[in-house]
Parts: C-alpha cells; sequence; structure tokens
C-alpha cells in the first residue's frame, strides 16, 4: 500500500508519522511518499519520519520529493495537509480583519475566505495531476477551510472525503472523563466543518444510552473552560459546541482580546522554527512533546481510520467526515458539504440521519452554507463583486460597509495569489 502525503514539509508531519508507526496493523503501509516544494524543510522532516519508523519497527520505505507527479504516481491514497502562502498568509489573515472590527482566523470570516481564495485552486490543480496519475486514488483533505475544499474536489468529480480532529478530540476527552475507551465513545456531531455542536454522546455505538446530561452535569466547567465559553451558556444549550462557536457566540469579546495579544500565526512560527531545529538532530528519533501544542491532536488516529476504511483495511465503522449532504439535513441542498457521522468503506462515506435540528443550530448552519456556496463561487470564478457577495453573506461580517472594505483588504493582501487580481 502506497501512500503520498502533499504538504510533507509540514511540522505537522511527524505526528501523522508517529500514528502510522504505531498504528501499521490497521493501516499497513509500505510505501509513504512526502511531497513539498519546499526541499529544506522536507529534508528534516523526511530524516525525522524514518527515524521514527526506524524506531517503531516499522518495515515501510519513506522517501521524499518535490515532484508532485513522481510523488503521487500510483498511490493508492493522498493525503492534503498544505497552506497556501505559509504562516506569513496567516499572520495577515489574523490581523487585517481586526482593523474593521471582525474576528481575524483563518478559517472563518474574512481571513476564512481569504484562506479559501487562495487554497482551492491550487487543491484542484494537485487533485487533477493525481486523478491524471492515478485515477483511482483516495484524496483526503485536512487542508483548511476542509468544508469548501472538498466540496470543491468533489463537485470537480475527485473521490475525496474532508477531515478535521476537533469531533476525534472531543471524543477522546469525553472518553477520559467517562473513563472508558475512545472506541465507546460515539458523538451526535452535527454541522459544517468548524461550525458543530455535539447534540449526544453515546456510549457503545448510535443507539447507546446518551450521557451527555451526565457530562455536562459532572464535567461542564472543565467543558466550557476548554470551549473558553461561561459554563451557563454551555447549560442553556444544554450540547457541546465547538469551539469555533465561541467566534459566533461571542464576537465582539473575541476580537477585543486579538487585538491584545500575540496572533496565533506568530506563535505557530515561533514553534515551527523550534520544531525544525529539533528535527534536524539526528539523535531525535520520536515526535517531540513540543509538537502537541502545534495543534493538530489525534489527527493520525483519524487519518489512519479513515484511509483504512476507504482502502479497506479495516477501520471503524462509524466516523466524523465531511461529505455531500445527499439530504441528510433536509434543509441543505444535496451538494452542501456537512461534518457528520457517516459510514466510510471502499465505496466512500454515508452520512447517517441526522433527528430534526432545533432552529438555534440549523438556521446558522443554512447561513454558512450559503456563504460557503457564494466562496466557493469566488474562489473558482474570481473577480472583486464575488468576494463582496461572499463577504455579504458571511454572519460574522454582513453589513456592506465592512464587506466594502474587507474586500479590499483582502484583494491587496492576497494578489500574489489571485490569479484575476
Amino acid at each position: 500500500m502506497k501512500l503520498a502525503v502533499v504538504g510533507g514539509g509540514s511540522t505537522y508531519t511527524p505526528e501523522l508519522i508517529d500514528g502510522f508507526a504505531r498504528l501499521r496493523d490497521t493501516l499497513p503501509i509500505s510505501e509513504l511518499v512526502l511531497v513539498d516544494p519546499a526541499a529544506d524543510r522536507l529534508e528534516l522532516v523526511g530524516g525525522l519520519a524514518r527515524r521514527i519508523f526506524a524506531k517503531q519497527g516499522h518495515p515501510g520505505v519513506i522517501t521524499t520529493t518535490s515532484d508532485l507527479d513522481a510523488g503521487v504516481a500510483d498511490a493508492d491514497a493522498v493525503l492534503l495537509q498544505l497552506r497556501v502562502g505559509g504562516q506569513a498568509a496567516r499572520q495577515r489573515d489574523e490581523t487585517w480583519p481586526l482593523e474593521c472590527g471582525c474576528i481575524g482566523q483563518e478559517t472563518t470570516g474574512a481571513g476564512g475566505l481569504a484562506k479559501a481564495l487562495r487554497t482551492v485552486p491550487v487543491v484542484l490543480d494537485i487533485a487533477e495531476r493525481v486523478r491524471r496519475t492515478n485515477p483511482n486514488a483516495w484524496i483526503i483533505d485536512f487542508t483548511n477551510p476542509v468544508g469548501i475544499v472538498t466540496r470543491a474536489l468533489l463537485q470537480a468529480g475527485h473521490k475525496a472525503v474532508g477531515l478535521c480532529n476537533v469531533a476525534i478530540g472531543f471524543q477522546r476527552k469525553f472518553a477520559a472523563q467517562l473513563d472508558v475507551a475512545p472506541s465507546d465513545v460515539f458523538l451526535n456531531h452535527v454541522g459544517l466543518n468548524h461550525l458543530t455542536w455535539e447534540l449526544g454522546v453515546r456510549l457503545g455505538g448510535p443507539e447507546g444510552a446518551d450521557v451527555l446530561p451526565k457530562l455536562l452535569a459532572e464535567h461542564g466547567d472543565a467543558i466550557a473552560d476548554d470551549l473558553h465559553l461561561p459554563r451557563s451558556v454551555v447549560d442553556r444549550l444544554g450540547v457541546v459546541p465547538s469551539y469555533y462557536l465561541r467566534y459566533f457566540y461571542a464576537h465582539d469579546e473575541v476580537v477585543r482580546e486579538l487585538r491584545t495579544k500575540p496572533s496565533r500565526a506568530a506563535e505557530v512560527a515561533a514553534m515551527e522554527k523550534e520544531l525544525l531545529t529539533m528535527y534536524g538532530d539526528p539523535a531525535l528519533d520520536e515526535k517531540p512533546a513540543l509538537l502537541a501544542k502545534r495543534g493538530g491532536a489525534f489527527y493520525s488516529e483519524a487519518a489512519v481510520d479513515l484511509a483504512s476504511s476507504l482502502l479497506g483495511a479495516g477501520g471503524s465503522r462509524y466516523q466524523v467526515v465531511n461529505t455531500y449532504n445527499n439530504g441528510t439535513l433536509p434543509f441543505l441542498p444535496d451538494d452542501a458539504v456537512i461534518e457528520v457521522q457517516a459510514t466510510v468503506d471502499g465505496n466512500g462515506a454515508t452520512p447517517l440521519a441526522v433527528p430534526a435540528l432545533d432552529p438555534l443550530y440549523a438556521g446558522l448552519i443554512a447561513n454558512v452554507t450559503a456563504y460557503e456556496d457564494l466562496a466557493l463561487e469566488a474562489a473558482l470564478r474570481g473577480g472583486r463583486d464575488r468576494v463582496f457577495r461572499a463577504l455579504l453573506a458571511h454572519p460574522l461580517i454582513g453589513q456592506y460597509a465592512y464587506a466594502d472594505e474587507l474586500t479590499d483588504k483582502l484583494v491587496a493582501h492576497n494578489r500574489e495569489h489571485l490569479a484575476w487580481a
């Protein structure tokens, strides 16, 4: 079995490598190719990756290349984890929206739109080259904004599934609080990528007893602290929102916070510099503890589980993924991409049925889906007016004066990545 990781020079990659090594019985990889245009980073990450495999006794061969076509040739699955423009672009995404009093964040709001505009054309080009080389390969997208990118891939006819680590993070935390194995925890996880709620927490599977009320009663303070929301808000909702919902539920408060502290991009850039120095140490043969602060917790377990199921090697029966709606949420079009529990096998992902949603959640999902429609149109076709329409539709913006100013700033800061600008 051959896998290729596009963006293999990312500092995330050793987390993925560690999971491949530990879970080799679930996903028996014989060849792993790390693909990245940044040859210097690729050399450091590739060296550590080989040492991790060697230490854990994994027999697979790890190679590195900056040649995309050669790297993905004959791959059974291609994982996408790229960042167009690097941390410098992320720094801008998290900065210029704040000048207008709007959230500065890399996956939602104006910054999220900027990332989508930079990313979608690049990902579609990669996917077309994968299809020419190996039309049967699965594409697993971990590249943000996952929902929009996955929708672009699916609409272009690619065999693609989107993946995020939010659900598996909640699963692991809830399992620890309940003192059960993670595999015993089934989440009623519903929404869009980075706009989800845990409506239930069931033991043993989708028909198991819902222990969410118990979790909120016994661990509500810890859950609320993790979300940076007041306990009273979580109790009134009676569900557990993704921490990304704080951008919607406490927008002005978050803007004030972001204006008074270093950006997350600046923190990550400093962390990456330190990590790359560590990766260059020939004595290092395991992922360093610092990597846990980089983000992407449990990404490797989720990626292994998904790839294993898609490639017929096993994997969990139920997994939270990003895929076509196809009637699951009846108030959305079938070709909207949602993030829900699904059965996953060699044919792809099939969402499980979802009970009728409270309008509190359905309304916001519908609003953000409309924004994503317009965002994808802007990414595919370009043009200032399309960018403006997407920003005006976003519930975190929604005023024409803000949308106008943010459009100008977005184009100015991303001109080098926008073919039409």
